[in-house]
């Protein structure tokens, strides 16, 4: 079976240009009603043990890819890599490590997001010092200099 790409070659070494006018027409056509479609997969299924089980029936059975399973199912790839290869979500255990995970996931995605405090690095920037205005008794901590080799949190 050729390709239109090899159709279209084809075409042009037969000189055969209305056949090529007509075939850039259709192209214009296809592209003047293409719509933008919204992704595969809105939202994901829930990762039960019946889904690994059914994820490694289809991989078994079929010559499907782990990305063709995905989509057949709702989930993405990353989830049919670990039920393959991995054995995750195969048991119904609801403290099995990437059960916890999910559940902490889901009650994140149900509560009210929190705008994050923005934490300011360096004195130039905020830090008070003994001079600067803090409370004369008040003493703080030297930073302990991080380990060679290594970056600490604030280094970037």
């Amino acid at each position: 079976m050729a390709t239109l790409k090899e159709f279209e070659e084809a075409l042009r070494e037969h000189g055969m240009h209305m056949a090529l006018a007509l075939l850039e027409r259709l192209r214009e056509r296809d592209r003047q009603t293409r719509t933008i479609r919204p992704a595969r997969r809105l939202t994901g299924q829930k990762m039960t043990p019946e889904l690994a089980r059914q994820i490694q029936e289809l991989h078994a059975a079929t010559g499907m890819t782990q990305q063709e399973i995905a989509f057949k199912v709702g989930v993405n790839q990353g989830r049919v890599n670990e039920v393959l290869k991995r054995g995750k979500w195969l048991d119904d255990d609801p403290h099995a490590p990437e059960a916890v995970a999910r559940d902490r996931a889901k009650a994140r995605m149900r509560a009210d997001p929190k705008p994050r405090p923005t934490r300011v690095i360096g004195k130039s920037a905020g830090q008070t010092t003994a001079k600067s205005g803090a409370k004369a008794g008040a003493k703080t901590a030297p930073r302990k200099p991080a380990p060679q080799g290594q970056f600490a949190f604030g280094d970037l």
